[in-house]
């Protein structure tokens, strides 16, 4: 835990970290939580070559949740070409299956928001149909618990293209289909559940997810993540309306005992969780899910890497008003204040609120870019950027233990004088 360093003809300590826990998210079309962490490392070592470094990607249900649970061993991945979030559009998706006949799904993996073309970010047509094409396969195989998890979606159709692929069909007022995507939703007059899974109430639904995430109001999912989609403000008011609508049909048909339209977790992925918790789906908290019991206690690996710890490095891609309610950094930063282990966090970029981090436990922030630049370039080069900001951030550490180390030594000069 100390160097040495010499000032004056004295010999002034030095605090370095023995072990550091580098437990990232992954930042959004750039880089997954697993890639981020070893940009952290690279970076940590330029100055600290010696340290032990534990790096611990953190799954939250969105991108690279399959990635990150596929290095544990007595997984078995089942890939499948499902329908995209763009109507047309197939694409390669997979499927995690544990031991127990558990399943896990990564939403964003058959309808996340990288999979949707730039120009084509109208969040009223694209569909969650892939998420159901994987659940249905899982089911297919044998699964008794389905554990999805939701998150970097780049849908908002209430999970109606999801229950569509498990046999629902969802009729207007003439007895057709109507179309997939949430615009369709306006016209959706009854649900037929006559070719519903047979084995879908056989199985044991979970949503991972963050349970501030409602479908409908002033805080649910077409206000607050259908601009973030490429929605303009009048669609975000047309897919408010389609969406209370789905609701109150959701509720009709089913009669679930849960919240439909602000339940916690209903808003997950773009209404997803509306959809599924319908058919009987459970919301938890993502991280209680994915650091918990649930995944066979990785909680208490997590846990013990705290104790060990001299230093937490955490990161996502934008650090702002949205990260203290439930993103990977808070989750971090309220585990690490059991063992008061100090937390840094790198960010990508830090926007309107980012000061708020400070409350829940994140000693310091900072932004991996240093000057302004074009987001594809950062996107481009997030690897490097991390890696250097990482660096820097280690020697503005090692500089505060030298004026530490000088100051220790002050006192014990004058105490010793005295």
């Amino acid at each position: 835990m100390h160097g040495t360093d010499s000032t004056k003809g004295s010999i002034m300590p030095m605090y370095m970290p023995e072990r550091i826990l580098v437990a990232p998210s992954g930042f959004k079309e750039s880089l997954s939580a697993v890639d981020v962490a070893d940009a952290i490392a690279a970076g940590v070592r330029r100055v600290y070559p010696g340290v032990r470094i534990d790096r611990q990607p953190i799954p939250d249900g969105g991108e690279g949740t399959i990635e990150i649970l596929s290095t544990r061993p007595d997984t078995i991945p089942h890939h499948k070409k499902v329908q995209g979030p763009v109507e047309g559009q197939s694409v390669a998706a997979t499927w995690l299956e544990l031991a127990n006949k558990t399943a896990v799904v990564e939403m964003a993996s058959a309808a996340g928001l990288s999979l949707v073309p730039s120009d084509m970010r109208d969040p009223g047509m694209t569909s969650t149909v892939g998420v159901g094409e994987l659940i249905a396969d899982a089911l297919d195989k044998g699964m008794r618990t389905i554990i999805i998890g939701c998150g970097d979606s780049g849908t908002t159709d209430g999970g109606a293209g999801a229950l569509t692929a498990l046999g629902v069909r969802i009729l207007d007022e003439n007895g057709a289909d109507i179309g997939l995507g949430g615009n369709s939703l306006h016209n959706a007059a009854s649900i037929d559940t006559t070719n519903l899974h047979p084995r879908i109430h056989q199985a044991r639904l979970h949503l991972a997810c963050n349970m501030h995430n409602v479908l409908t109001g002033d805080h649910g999912v077409a206000a607050v993540f259908g601009p973030q989609k490429g929605a303009t403000p009048e669609q975000v008011d047309s897919l408010g309306r389609a969406l209370t609508h789905w609701a109150d049909l959701l509720v009709q048909t089913f009669n679930p005992d849960t919240n439909i339209h602000t339940g916690p977790g209903s808003g997950a992925s773009g209404g997803l969780g509306a959809g599924l918790m319908a058919l009987g789906a459970e919301a938890h908290n993502r991280f209680d899910v994915f650091l918990g019991s649930m995944l066979n206690g990785h909680a208490e690996t997590l846990d013990d890497l705290f104790e060990e710890a001299d230093l937490v490095i955490t990161a996502e891609g934008a650090i702002d008003y949205q990260t203290p309610p439930g993103k990977v950094p808070a989750e971090i930063a309220r585990r690490a204040q059991a063992t008061g282990v100090p937390v840094l966090a790198l960010a990508g970029s830090l926007g309107e609120g980012a000061p708020q981090v400070h409350d829940i436990g994140i000693g310091a922030v900072a932004s991996i870019m240093t000057v302004p630049m074009p987001l594809e370039h950062a996107v481009r080069d997030g690897r490097e950027l991390l890696s250097d900001a990482a660096e820097r951030t280690m020697r503005l550490l090692q500089l505060g233990s030298v004026m530490s180390g000088r100051c220790e030594n002050k006192l014990r000069r004058r105490f010793g004088a005295a």
